[in-house]
């Protein structure tokens, strides 16, 4: 590709940046094996149920979208709801209290071959932003080493904030676009999860390149990625 093409590079974190989306698949197999386990005859979750289901989206939305594939329907309730509680919102939040112990103490690293993008696209003078579906980006990208490359983030709660649907739609994108003062053709989406691709298509963004960590370059294309990669290095120019 050429650099030369776009001002702005739109990185999500989990699975981009940073090796998160692990976690996050983590705690997620946890909360929903172990909920699933009080109902009788349901399957297993999978990581399958992962990438089809949940991968990129708000949080909320991965579970009322993994339950409607079960025929499960529970009450809403409250982003206030109590992890024990049996709602969308109380088994979100269980999750995310899964994520949040994995990550204290476990902590993250940031993928070396997206350090290095990163240095280059410095160098360069590009303009880069965060736009991640979770609320934990702030603390991931501090516990990464990385809060001090991004002075835009358009997370979860900037998206509640300001009333901007999530990923499948572009508009989280198309704010930090904004945001930067860059135009959506001029902006590159870097993106590993179906939800995330589908956004930067969506957004009719300059550039949408998929980062395979597992959804499967096929399916990325077939989604809306452009390009493929397997590691954000072969995206640096020679």
């Amino acid at each position: 590709m050429k650099w030369d093409d776009y001002d702005a590079a739109l990185f999500d974190l989990d699975g981009v940046l940073t090796p998160t989306a692990d976690v996050h698949m983590r705690a997620w197999d946890e909360m929903f094996n172990g909920y699933l386990a009080t109902r009788p005859g349901q399957r297993t979750y999978t990581d399958r149920d992962y990438y089809d289901y949940v991968d990129g989206k708000p949080r909320y939305d991965g579970v009322r979208t993994f339950l409607a594939s079960r025929g499960i329907v529970l009450p809403e309730g409250a982003p206030t709801d109590s992890p024990a509680m049996e709602t969308v919102c109380g088994l979100g939040n269980r999750k995310n209290a899964e994520f949040a112990r994995i990550l204290e103490t476990e902590g993250v690293e940031p993928y070396p071959a997206s350090v290095a993008l990163l240095d280059f696209l410095a160098r360069r003078g590009t303009g880069v932003a965060v736009v991640s579906s979770s609320r934990n980006a702030p603390a991931v990208l501090a516990a990464a080493g990385l809060a001090d490359r991004f002075e835009i983030v358009v997370d979860g709660r900037v998206a509640a904030a300001t009333g901007l649907p999530g990923k499948p739609a572009p508009d989280t994108f198309l704010h930090a676009a904004e945001r930067l003062g860059v135009s959506r053709q001029r902006s590159v989406v870097l993106e590993d999860a179906l939800s995330g691709v589908q956004a930067g298509r969506a957004g009719r963004f300059g550039l949408v390149v998929g980062v395979d960590r597992g959804a499967g370059a096929e399916e990325l294309i077939a989604n809306g990625a452009d390009v493929v990669v397997h590691e954000l290095d072969e995206l640096i120019e020679d």
